[in-house]
């Protein structure tokens, strides 16, 4: 597939289903894991998935700037990844038919995105951070940080 850069024994599951833009790139580092019914969607820009990631299965992720998903990282299964979003200023247009904005998303190296989680525009989630299961990422997670919540904030130890 143009576009598709695939490393050293990367395992595709099931059911999954790719969609490459020609100018945008996808890239699947060694040994990361892709699970079953999963949906990538690249329309612009560039999606990396680091060595030794795991996506779970039916994982959602649409990129038009840029996604990094850090080596070693963990996508529970249902997580949706979404580097936009519509403007919705003006109240006369259907949302549909206004702009787009988008913005970078970073995955750090080793951090754990929870079952059903969503990361949203512009987000860091920082290495080995841990976000709950359900929980929607509206701001950055910082390295290490346990998160959770709608929207996440970060979780008291206890």
């Amino acid at each position: 597939m143009a576009g598709v850069t695939r490393g050293r024994d990367v395992f595709v599951g099931r059911a999954v289903r790719f969609a490459v833009a020609p100018e945008a790139r996808l890239v699947l580092g060694d040994g990361c894991v892709i699970g079953e019914r999963t949906r990538i969607v690249v329309q612009a820009g560039c999606l990396e998935i680091g060595p030794g990631a795991v996506l779970g299965e039916r994982c959602t992720l649409v990129v038009l700037s840029r996604v990094t998903i850090g080596a070693r990282a963990r996508l529970g299964h249902g997580a949706t990844i979404v580097d936009f979003d519509h403007v919705f200023e003006d109240v006369e247009r259907p949302v549909r038919l206004q702009p787009l904005r988008s913005a970078p998303i970073t995955i750090g190296e080793g951090a754990r995105i929870g079952l059903g989680a969503s990361v949203l525009r512009g987000v860091a989630v920082g290495p080995w951070a841990i976000v709950d299961p359900r929980a929607v990422v509206t701001r950055d997670v910082g390295r290490g940080v346990h998160a959770g919540g709608v929207p996440a904030k970060p979780v008291a130890a206890g």
